[in-house]
């Protein structure tokens, strides 16, 4: 295989976002897991019982062991979700509204709320929380899950290598070996498929969509994912703090030109609004989104101030020409090519614009500090399967990233916490709706399209799935036909 990302230093599930990577290597597994349908299914647990509004009995599965022989049970659970709740891991503030996890009998835990909690058992579902062998000595180096693939070996930001764990409690597994070698660059990947080095490729650029699925050896598998590409707009400052210019923004940019321009049509799907449709809690079937208006767009845009005032053909604020930065990142091939795109349709609609890429950590530093217009990212923006993850970071007054943005609204914040506290699926779904038509008006992100995931395969690869949130890859059920 050739993946896209990998482990850097260590390959502990509770380091950073290294459970994704190990995940998709088939080592580990969680309590609860997405199908490829984004259907929340038992996975190591077997099922759950709310004892009451912060109070959770969750079942485990009998007769797993994990690759060094040791036995599943709730006191490996307990450890393995208690190591990463400490104030040492970096991301344990994603499970600071667990008061406790403590055992109940072997194979049953109780997890505790500190308040009411609806999205507790799709937390569980995260690599982060990877089931771990209590008696695993070095988990940087030798990790030791219960996934249907053990550990064997690893080169630092190369390879991974991982054998058919015999034992799997899941049943049989269809391969007995598997190198992933991690390849950042999209026509590499491609290019070691077509020329017999690995059997299958993830992200393959969709510029060689039409070579690799026209081979008769190879095919593109693609599927619909819940990444989004989105813009920060950066409303804590003048005219970006007027929501007519950033509806304004909205209406002028072609978003069905951007897929066939940048994605050559098939690498993503044009966006309404935040949550691409697979997504259950996607209220998009209620959403017009926002059309391509040039018209509407200028009109706005008048009515804010902006105006060619000169007749020089550029739009002008305060007496100087209204000019945006689009500031993205490399490491996603599409996002260049994206902001191009926009920003050529923002110039024929007479606003100077112009692209500037860099280095993942210098443009998060940029954007905290303010300094941008407009950035262009791509999230996942439910990988757990639950909105609150993408909505709290990103619209409650208090995220992180609306503190990019700017955005608070009291009403959002309201819709966001009664979502979050409340039990009932169908009355979670009606906040939601209201949060994502609401921020959909207030336009703090602009979004663009939902990305398609491509894979490219040789033929006799059988068994490959595509799952929505990214996390599972190598699973069980894949197997090369001799």
């Amino acid at each position: 295989m050739a993946l896209i990302f990998g482990p850097d230093v260590s390959l502990d599930p509770g380091h950073r976002w290294v459970g994704w990577y190990v995940r998709q290597a088939g080592i580990y597994e969680t309590l609860f897991a997405y199908d490829a349908d984004m259907n929340l299914v038992p996975e190591l647990a077997t099922g759950y019982e709310l004892l009451n509004e912060t109070a959770w009995k969750i079942d485990l599965r009998a007769g797993v062991r994990f690759h060094d022989g040791t036995p599943l049970d709730a006191d490996a659970v307990v450890y393995s979700i208690n190591r990463v709740m400490g104030p040492e891991n970096s991301r344990h503030t994603q499970y600071d509204f667990i008061e406790s996890v403590s055992k109940l009998d072997e194979l049953s835990v109780l997890v505790r709320t500190k308040e009411p909690s609806a999205l507790t058992i799709a937390s569980l579902s995260d690599p982060l929380v990877s089931i771990v062998s209590p008696e695993a000595p070095d988990l940087a180096h030798e990790p030791v899950g219960t996934g249907p693939f053990k550990f064997e070996s690893y080169e630092e930001g190369m390879r991974l290598s991982v054998v058919r764990n015999e034992d799997y409690w899941g049943g049989d597994v269809g391969l007995e070996h598997v190198t992933i070698d991690y390849v950042s660059d999209p026509l590499t990947r491609s290019l070691k498929l077509q020329g017999g080095d690995v059997d299958i490729v993830r992200g393959i650029p969709a510029t060689e969509f039409g070579l690799i699925d026209g081979s008769p050896e190879l095919e593109v598998v693609s599927k619909e994912t819940l990444r989004t590409c989105f813009m920060y707009v950066n409303g804590n400052k003048a005219p970006l703090d007027d929501v007519r210019v950033r509806q304004a923004l909205n209406y002028a940019i072609d978003r069905e030109q951007v897929v066939n321009t940048a994605l050559e049509g098939v690498g993503g799907v044009p966006a309404k609004s935040v949550f691409p449709s697979v997504l259950p809690w996607s209220a998009n079937e209620q959403l017009e989104g926002y059309p391509y208006s040039p018209e509407k767009a200028k009109q706005l845009l008048s009515e804010a101030g902006i105006a060619d005032s000169d007749g020089d053909g550029w739009l002008d604020y305060e007496g100087k020409p209204f000019e945006l930065s689009i500031k993205t990142y490399e490491k996603r091939a599409e996002l260049k090519p994206t902001a191009e795109v926009i920003a050529s349709q923002f110039e024929k609609l007479g606003i100077k614009s112009n692209v500037i890429v860099l280095e993942t950590g210098a443009l998060s530093a940029d954007m905290s500090d303010g300094n941008y217009d407009l950035g262009l990212y791509a999230w996942g923006v439910a990988p757990m399967g639950d909105p609150d993850y993408f909505l709290s970071l990103h619209f409650e007054s208090s995220g992180i990233h609306a503190g990019w943005t700017g955005y608070s609204n009291e009403e959002v914040d309201s819709w966001v916490l009664l979502g979050r506290t409340t039990m009932d699926p169908v009355l979670r779904q009606e906040y939601y709706d209201k949060v994502q038509t609401q921020v959909l008006t207030d336009s703090p992100e602009i979004f663009v399209f939902y990305y398609r995931e491509l894979v490219g395969e040789t033929t006799n690869v059988g068994g490959f799935r595509i799952f929505p949130n990214e996390i599972s890859f190598l699973t069980k059920d894949l197997y090369i036909e001799k």
